[in-house]
């Protein structure tokens, strides 16, 4: 019978699940949770308490990060494979980020919006981050280390074509998009039950007692919202948060092509009496529930909300006895970790007993002193010469990966540096583009000072010929008080006269002896013992 300690590590707490496979049958043996201040300590008390001395440990990644790529799914893997690696590099171009600083894995879901292409997770984290995980777990024999937004989903029963959401409220929030039984999206938000656990904590002064506070609150529905603030003080510090993630899921639902016929609620807020009623109360056409382990039966002695609680946890583990998606475990497997668990002994006193019971048995070398015969003398030069050939290829095969390693190391430092030039050239196009732009702006900006010099030579000269023509051609009686060039070759002249007749002529004048184009004139104004009028026209 298989089996699997399961452990979600949050900033102040660690939460706890043994589960154990028989066949197609689960059983959680233990489970729990426990508020830290030294989280090896811990670890090793959880182990000592669990019997997990030889138990393989299935912990949550942290830190990751997700990266969305759209690859033809005509690809084959090879191909896939390096397309997704080249997509993730030029990721980290742009971002100025390390290629070789992340460990790196994706999974593969069919596109929604198009058909013809593959949605490729990309999950990716600092290589920095999985030796903390392993330096603080050394004492322990950590079989798989997966991050908890592509593992949750272990713990639900999801339907073939039925689209669902899982809402994972423990320190921060994960969005666990489902879709036809295959995670589709993962989005992480900030707000979650560290930010209430906080403010509650400033009053308290214990993280235990907050965390108690929280499963002991209750959320009423619209008919008893009046009743919440009397009995509970300390929702003014559960509720905002609350509000902000459910506000973070519905927009995320409305933004999705994807219609949803279920969103499950789990974490350390789940254990909020009455949180899957709140968010019911915002969603109209998906279902809100309780995210329960599928297959933990209802149970006198035991409370459902506390398995409720350590859902994390309790999917770790399954993520460690083979449930899920297999590819997503950043632990490297060793030698040691391919091995199956019947071989494997282990180190220490617990551990020599416990390998001596196991592999109770004598073997009887004879009596050594005596004389080998010469059967005993070759199965000894065979077993020698077979050990000698074991090392010598081991030794050799070593040097090899050594070899390959270190050139794929530079073939990948090479790579990098390409793309960073690539990039810098690519800044360098960018730089002589603006320029030659700059450069064509101002060439047409003194094309059009001169053009407009020109102009106004022009209009110069046209001005002084107007004033001859006139000159020639004004009526006796005619007197001009204002000649105006308001815009381009818009003239405007202003005269007055005893008679409107004479104004008339002088009208006529300009327009049949081509001084000006588009002749036109107000109504005659009588002022006094004058006529006065204003033409417009425009030089030819």
């Amino acid at each position: 019978m298989a089996s699997c300690l399961g452990l979600y590590v949050d900033s102040n707490v660690i939460k706890y699940a043994k589960v154990s496979r028989d066949k197609d049958n689960l059983k959680i043996e233990s489970f729990g949770m426990k508020f830290y201040d030294k989280l090896s300590e811990t670890i090793d008390q959880i182990i000592s308490e669990t019997f997990s001395y030889k138990t393989p440990i299935s912990i949550n990644l942290s830190e990751e990060m997700y990266n969305y790529f759209y690859m033809f799914n005509l690809l084959n893997k090879n191909d896939l494979k390096k397309a997704i690696q080249t997509e993730f590099e030029s990721y980290c171009a742009d971002k100025n980020l390390n290629r070789n600083a992340f460990e790196s894995r994706y999974a593969l879901s069919n596109s929604i919006d198009d058909k013809d292409k593959l949605k490729v997770i990309y999950v990716s984290t600092n290589k920095i981050t999985i030796n903390k995980i392993m330096q603080l777990t050394e004492n322990a024999s950590i079989s798989t280390i997966t991050p908890i937004g592509m593992s949750i989903a272990n713990a639900a029963s999801i339907k073939p074509k039925e689209n669902v959401i899982i809402v994972n409220i423990e320190d921060r929030t994960t969005v666990t998009t489902i879709v036809n039984q295959k995670i589709y999206d993962v989005q992480k938000y900030e707000e979650g039950s560290q930010e209430i656990l906080d403010k509650i904590n400033e009053k308290e002064n214990s993280y235990s007692k907050a965390y108690e506070i929280c499963k002991n609150s209750t959320i009423y529905t619209m008919e008893g919202r009046e009743l919440q603030d009397e009995e509970n003080e300390y929702l003014d510090d559960i509720m905002p948060t609350l509000y902000k993630i459910m506000n973070r899921v519905k927009d995320y639902i409305e933004e999705s092509s994807i219609k949803f016929d279920k969103i499950y609620i789990t974490g350390m807020m789940s254990t909020v009496n009455n949180i899957d009623l709140y968010f019911q109360e915002f969603f109209t056409t998906e279902k809100c529930e309780i995210l329960k382990p599928y297959f933990v039966m209802e149970n006198i002695k035991i409370n459902m909300k506390d398995y409720i609680e350590v859902n994390s946890a309790i999917a770790i583990a399954l993520q460690g006895l083979g449930y899920g998606i297999k590819d997503m475990n950043f632990k490297h497997q060793t030698f040691v970790d391919k091995m199956p668990e019947w071989m494997k002994i282990t180190t220490g006193k617990k551990g020599e007993e416990k390998a001596n019971k196991k592999f109770n048995f004598n073997i009887n070398f004879g009596d050594l002193k005596e004389k080998l015969d010469a059967t005993e003398k070759w199965l000894l030069r065979g077993a020698g010469g077979i050990l000698m050939l074991t090392i010598l290829y081991s030794a050799f095969t070593v040097y090899l990966n050594r070899q390959i390693n270190k050139k794929m190391t530079e073939v990948r430092d090479v790579y990098q540096d390409t793309i960073v030039q690539i990039g810098l050239a690519e800044q360098d196009i960018t730089s002589v583009r603006e320029k030659t732009n700059k450069y064509d702006e101002l060439r047409q900006n003194l094309q059009n000072i001169n053009d407009r010099i020109d102009d106004l030579l022009k209009s110069k000269n046209q001005i002084t010929n107007l004033l001859m023509q006139i000159m020639s051609t004004i009526p006796q009686g005619v007197q001009i008080t204002d000649i105006q060039n308001t815009t381009g070759k818009k003239i405007v002249i202003r005269a007055q006269a005893n008679q409107y007749e004479q104004l008339g002529y002088f009208k006529a004048k300009l327009k049949d002896d081509n001084i000006l184009d588009n002749v036109v004139s107000s109504p005659g104004q009588k002022d006094g013992d004058l006529v006065k009028v204003t033409i417009e026209g425009d030089l030819p």
